[in-house]
């Protein structure tokens, strides 16, 4: 694997020891997941995507789930315990996480936020989680990623 197509989340995987393998594809704007999982044959309930959110109390938030599936908010609020929370501006996407839209992944944004994976991860060997840059995927054990990045699991979908 070249240097140029590691990202801080691989790297981070790697000194966490988490057995992870990547996948890329073509892709030179922002695409959202449905397609992506369309063009590449992947399945939408292994396919997850990260969205990240501002708490009432002022602290941000994030939230992976499949990519057709749409975040409950009153939900993602009650699992972080918040009274509510609402979606970052696409703007602040690169100032909060370090990743630009499309690219964001639960692993190695910025700072190490709460962070919740939608339960049917569970029930799953693998998922696909963004590798940190658009173009490239990770395949990982959700229980792997639950270690990594200290998430919790709940029932965040509409």
């Amino acid at each position: 694997m070249g240097k140029e197509l590691k990202t801080n989340a691989m790297r981070i995987l790697e000194r966490e020891k988490a057995p992870y393998r990547i996948n890329t594809y073509e892709c030179s704007e922002f695409i959202d997941g449905c397609h992506i999982a369309d063009q590449l044959g992947q399945r939408y309930e292994q396919s997850f995507k990260t969205l990240v959110t501002k708490g009432k109390s002022g602290g941000y938030f994030v939230f992976a789930l499949p990519v057709d599936k749409e975040l409950d908010l009153k939900a993602a609020a009650a699992a972080v315990g918040e009274k509510s929370v609402s979606m970052i501006h696409v703007k602040e996407i690169n100032q909060v996480t370090g990743y630009i839209r499309g690219g964001c992944t639960p692993v190695g944004m910025k700072k190490k936020y709460p962070t919740v994976i939608h339960s049917s991860c569970l029930d799953l060997d693998e998922i696909i989680i963004s590798g940190g840059r658009i173009g490239v995927q990770i395949i990982i054990d959700p229980k792997e990623l639950i270690r990594v990045t200290g998430a919790v699991t709940a029932d965040i979908i509409m």
